[in-house]
């Protein structure tokens, strides 16, 4: 796999039964690009060792007045600078290679895992730890992945090294060959408290990632309420933590710097010292001493690849293991077997709640708890937050589909939906049934105004389609917002379609003109509204009622406000005491004067809707009117 060539047709099923696992399953599956940075990096290190060997051979000819000899290892010596070269050039390559290749593959599988899990990886991973996952983790992991290539190299040549110098000359050899091995095993036991180290330093940091995610996130409501001192003095106190961290991570690993250098320094001293005694004796030539002393010298270079591995491993290990736990990451219930090739058609049906959507009907859905809401909208879209039993669709469970067929099948779109930064033309890009055009969904959705601010916005684009969204679309309104997302839904045309609050953030006109757009344009489509807006709700074909996680109640939007006292409450939010008449009666009878106050707010409020209903639509007029006549049974 080369750059140019990414993104992976398919990454492939990682193994996450641990970090370790994980790394191991990553290098199995790069291993063309992990034999090509050995070839290249043995190259290029045997080249470097074999330079000392010249210049003792070179020296050796001086010696000997043999200019045959120095003709010779000059063009060994001009080989070998050639070989450096090439090696070094194509070894870099190779492993930058594979560390871009590596990093790639895991953020291909952390998007797909979160397009698989969707809104529910939120509530099992903190948003910040997912950020640092897919920057910082991916980084250290392609660092260890490209690393053990070259590690491998210099592992190799420093082995051949001592064999040759063995060879050479057995007397210096030998100390080279027991002394390399204490120096590549001098840092082991200090390598569990760095590792240690870096694993706070890393906690740390993603603690202060997701506080600085956080606090972006709710920046308007932090400025609104004068929050955002506090908060910046908490990110201060958790940025101090991690640079405390990562000095003490960085003290330890200047240590095993600091050793890596003195222990090659001390050898190359006894070398030394012990080859000029050898020398003095004559029992060995002066080449000898300087090719050995040269080697020494020269495997200091692959010596540090010993300490770069295990820094990589060291880092990459936590960093594994937090990406394997991400990708381990299940949808609540089984969706092993498959049950149908298509996507089916029908009722939308949640056993749980016993909720009840007929196909080819617009069901409005009232929840008092928003949260459950949400949650149950998840259910819907076949992605539960919690253990339970499966939605059917037509009869077929949601969770016997395959993910992408029942993702065709019902679409939810969430009550804060994201918009990514590009051209209109772009965020309507997406799989579409192909009979519903962007300007019918558009128009339904009441974008106009929409269109209007995005041309303005963006000077080059003549065409709406053409201009530009901003990144979440941040330059627009909650709800201009809202009414995009809206039309993007509406343009896919699901089978089935799941809105939670889509209009929360719309006033009550534009409301009103949605509400009679997206009951026309889904006719003949199974449409679920979470809402509890009176002017979506009296469009509904069907309301349910849910009520502490089962539906108790089923009818249309006037009949449950007759008869349905905790849906009246919901929707018209009416006090305890309002919605409970007994209650009511017997509190105004208490005090006269009280009751008497009542009615003249009672007839004000009377009066105030006789003047809006003179210039309201016809669904607005009919909210009003059951206003009315609840206040005058009241009265």
């Amino acid at each position: 796999m080369q750059i140019q060539d990414l993104p992976y047709p398919d990454p492939g099923v990682p193994d996450v039964r641990s970090g370790p696992r994980f790394l191991w399953w990553l290098g199995r599956n790069q291993l063309g690009g992990q034999f090509k940075a050995l070839a290249w990096g043995l190259l290029h290190f045997v080249a470097v060792s074999t330079l000392p060997f010249c210049v003792g051979f070179a020296i050796e000819a001086v010696v000997d007045r043999s200019g045959a000899r120095l003709a010779l290892t000059g063009a060994v010596l001009a080989l070998c600078g050639a070989a450096v070269a090439i090696g070094d050039t194509f070894l870099h390559r190779a492993a930058v290679t594979n560390w871009i290749t590596a990093a790639a593959r895991v953020q291909q599988l952390l998007a797909r895992q979160a397009s698989r899990l969707g809104s529910t990886l939120n509530r099992r991973v903190a948003a910040g730890e997912v950020v640092a996952v897919s920057t910082g983790d991916v980084e250290k992991i392609g660092w260890f992945v490209e690393a053990v290539s070259r590690f491998t190299a210099a592992a190799v040549t420093v082995l051949l090294v001592c064999v040759g110098l063995v060879v050479y000359q057995p007397a210096l050899g030998v100390v080279v060959a027991v002394g390399l091995p204490v120096l590549a095993l001098a840092v082991l036991p200090l390598l569990p408290r760095a590792t240690r180290r870096a694993d706070i330093q890393r906690e740390k940091a993603g603690r202060a990632t997701e506080l600085a995610s956080d606090t972006v996130a709710g920046l308007r409501v932090l400025r609104g309420i004068g929050g955002e001192e506090l908060f910046l003095d908490r990110y201060r106190r958790a940025s101090q933590e991690v640079r405390h961290a990562a000095v003490r991570s960085a003290r330890m690993w200047a240590l095993i710097s600091a050793i890596q250098v003195l222990l090659p320094g001390l050898l190359l001293i006894g070398v030394v010292c012990y080859g000029v005694h050898l020398a003095r004796e004559g029992r060995i030539t002066v080449g000898e001493l300087v090719a050995v002393y040269s080697s020494v010298m020269v495997l200091t270079y692959p010596l540090r690849h010993f300490e770069e591995i295990a820094m990589a491993y060291s880092f990459s290990r936590p960093s594994a293991r937090r990406a394997a736990s991400v990708l381990s990451l299940e949808r609540a219930t089984d969706i092993g077997g498959s049950r149908a090739a298509e996507a089916p058609s029908g009722d939308l049906y949640d056993p749980a709640t016993g909720l009840l959507a007929p196909a080819a009907r617009l069901t409005a859905v009232v929840c008092g708890d928003p949260d459950a809401a949400g949650r149950l909208a998840e259910r819907l879209g076949g992605h539960p937050a919690e253990d339970g039993p499966s939605v059917l669709l037509g009869g077929i469970p949601l969770d016997g589909l395959p993910l992408d067929c029942a993702r065709t099948a019902v679409l939810v779109q969430d009550k804060d939906p994201v918009l990514l930064s590009g051209a209109l033309r772009d965020l309507l890009d997406v799989p579409a049934s192909g009979k519903i055009d962007a300007g019918t969904a558009l128009a339904a959705a009441q974008c106009g105004d929409v269109l209007e601010a995005l041309v303005q916005g963006s000077l080059d684009a003549a065409d709406p389609m053409d201009a530009r969204i901003t990144e979440r679309g941040r330059s627009l309104s909650g709800g201009q917002r809202q009414r995009l997302a809206l039309a993007r839904s509406l343009y896919t045309d699901p089978e089935v379609l799941v809105l939670d609050e889509p209009t929360s953030a719309v006033d009550s006109h534009t409301e009103a003109r949605i509400a009679e757009g997206l009951r026309e344009l889904r006719e003949g489509r199974t449409t679920v509204v979470f809402t509890s807006s009176p002017l979506l709700l009296d469009r509904a074909d069907r309301v349910v009622l849910v009520h502490e996680g089962a539906a108790v109640a089923t009818g249309v939007h006037r009949e449950l406000l007759h008869r349905e006292p905790r849906y009246r409450a919901v929707v018209t939010r009416e006090t305890e005491e309002e919605s409970n008449p007994g209650t009511a009666l017997e509190e105004e009878r208490v005090s006269l004067s009280g009751a008497l106050k009542d009615l003249q707010q009672k007839d004000l409020k009377q009066n105030e809707l006789a003047h809006i209903e003179h210039d309201t639509t016809p669904t607005e007029r009919a909210f009003v009117r059951t206003e009315r006549e609840e206040i005058e049974e009241r009265a």
